[in-house]
């Protein structure tokens, strides 16, 4: 028997407006999360992409917030713009169908710091941002950490790299000791989770397997090419499945823009993201893609991570990871919110034991495919694979919505 979010502890007020969202059962994480969380105990969560971390510390911290105070009563740190935005437009989706009047601002870098400190005149209850944005504001006396019951990390094994630790921990420090500190992420590295441990008072760890049953939905293909051939075979997969939009990613964020460039070159409209863009390059290439503009968005693990465009069909590999769970990061950003998606590998001879071990580890079926007179066929057979009860289109299956 499912659990409810009501028998998870959760008040009838946020239970009626998940309802109304059409949210009616808790993830695992959320099942795992949220009478921890109530309870007030600190927390290392781990769960694959998609599976409703941001909901499995949204609801318990709204539950727990004193609404009728004016004073900042929690801070949730993210690595980037894009998951900032997401989380502030879950803290406003719960608030509008729960009817709660929670005040939440977002505090990123690269943007006008008068008007985030004007916004801070409001007395947020919650405020969302970069370490080093609201580090710079807390040392300006802008934010009264004296307030602040909880602390969330979001992303939390690139929040507690070598390159963003001092300044996560700096805020953690200027907070009272008996705060709060939940983090969470769909990986934990060895050094990330001594890292969260060493600022936490006895953390709970929670963990939910990333497995293929996680993505029930998603369809997983590849096609074996020269890695000089990547862009050409590229080119002939979209064109015969005339694919409208799609995520590209690659492994090094310095190969972005090289890699945008080849796109266009061979007649692909395609624009990328990676961490050292500025914020104005960033917003204009997401409203290109968001728009339809575009049909290729080109992105670093790094840059993608908090990206959720809704509608994501499909999200091909130009470059294989080595880690599986960087791949199932990868494969998460299509198949959400209950519709279906592909990923599609462009497997180079060397990458190949690669495939295997992504089966082994995810325990997920990748399909091996080929292109040839603009037709793409299952390259065991040779012949047309047989479509589902979606179209099929040249041999790999359309996304529901297509």
């Amino acid at each position: 028997m499912e659990n409810t979010f009501a028998q998870l502890g959760l008040n009838t007020t946020l239970a009626s407006g998940l309802a109304k969202a059409g949210l009616t059962a808790p993830t695992a994480i959320q099942s795992e999360v949220i009478p921890l969380a109530l309870a007030g105990k600190d927390i290392i969560g781990q769960s694959p992409t998609g599976t409703g971390k941001t909901l499995a510390y949204l609801l318990p911290l709204f539950q727990k917030l004193a609404v009728d105070k004016r004073e900042t009563q929690a801070c949730i740190l993210a690595p980037t713009h894009e998951l900032a935005i997401q989380i502030q437009r879950q803290i406003e989706m719960l608030a509008n169908h729960s009817g709660l009047p929670v005040m939440a601002a977002p505090l990123i870098g690269d943007v006008n710091i008068a008007r985030q400190i004007e916004k801070l005149k409001d007395k947020p209850h919650i405020i969302t941002g970069s370490g080093g944005r609201i580090l710079e504001l807390i040392q300006k006396k802008k934010i009264n950490t004296q307030t602040i019951k909880t602390i969330i990390l979001d992303e939390a094994d690139r929040l507690l790299d070598d390159k963003n630790m001092d300044s996560i921990k700096a805020v953690v420090k200027t907070t009272q000791k008996d705060r709060q500190l939940l983090a969470f992420s769909a990986t934990i590295t060895p050094v990330a989770l001594s890292r969260a441990q060493e600022l936490m008072n006895k953390p709970q760890l929670v963990q939910v397997e990333g497995r293929a049953e996680t993505m029930p939905d998603i369809e997983h293909v590849y096609f074996v090419s020269e890695r000089r051939d990547k862009f050409e075979v590229l080119r002939k997969i979209i064109r015969s499945g005339n694919i409208a939009q799609a995520l590209v990613f690659i492994n090094k964020s310095d190969d972005v823009e090289l890699t945008v460039d080849k796109l266009n070159y061979h007649g692909l409209t395609a624009a990328g993201i990676h961490g050292s863009f500025v914020k104005e390059d960033r917003k204009k290439a997401m409203d290109g893609f968001r728009s339809g503009r575009l049909q290729l968005l080109v992105a670093s693990d790094l840059a993608a991570r908090g990206l959720d465009i809704p509608g994501i069909g499909y999200v091909f590999n130009l470059d294989l990871p080595e880690d599986p769970q960087v791949y199932l990061h990868r494969a998460g950003r299509t198949g959400r919110a209950k519709s279906s998606g592909v990923v599609i590998s462009l497997v180079s001879p060397r990458e190949l034991p690669l495939i295997a071990k992504y089966e082994k580890t995810l325990q997920i079926e990748m399909l091996p495919k080929q292109i040839a007179r603009g037709k793409v066929f299952d390259k065991k057979s040779g012949s047309r694979p047989k479509p589902d009860a979606r179209k099929a289109r040249n041999g790999i299956t359309a996304p529901r919505g297509e």
